[in-house]
């Protein structure tokens, strides 16, 4: 249960940091240290939701489900988007950060909540 509540912690923190990045000044010395803590927690979060067994839907692979997708997505997506602000690339940079945040914050907490999920079962139940 205590990567249950790491995942948790790291995915809750990298939501409110992100949201942070988005909405603040882009490249200021803040935006590139809270940047790479949000990356670092990110990759955190996607880690160890591969070690956490699918509850919903079916399984592959020994305890995989649809979810665990995401965090492929995210580990390919963090290094992607560290490399292309490394190069300059601006645009492609901020394309992954939007997708990362998107797909693996606000996709997969949504999914997080639906019924039969552990979050659903603390909250609603």
């Amino acid at each position: 249960m205590g990567l249950v509540y790491f995942h948790l912690v790291a995915a809750v923190t990298s939501f409110f940091i992100g949201s942070f990045l988005l909405i603040r000044q882009k490249g200021s010395s803040v935006h590139k240290q809270l940047g790479k803590v949000y990356m670092l927690l990110m990759l955190a979060t996607a880690i160890s939701a591969l070690f956490i067994p699918a509850q919903v839907g079916p399984q592959v692979f020994y305890h995989f489900g649809y979810i665990h997708i995401l965090s492929l997505v995210t580990l390919y997506t963090v290094p992607e988007a560290f490399f292309a602000i490394r190069r300059g690339d601006i645009k492609k940079h901020r394309n992954a950060m939007v997708i990362l945040y998107v797909m693996a914050l606000v996709v997969a907490g949504a999914f997080a909540f639906m019924p039969g999920r552990l979050l659903h079962s603390w909250l609603f139940v």
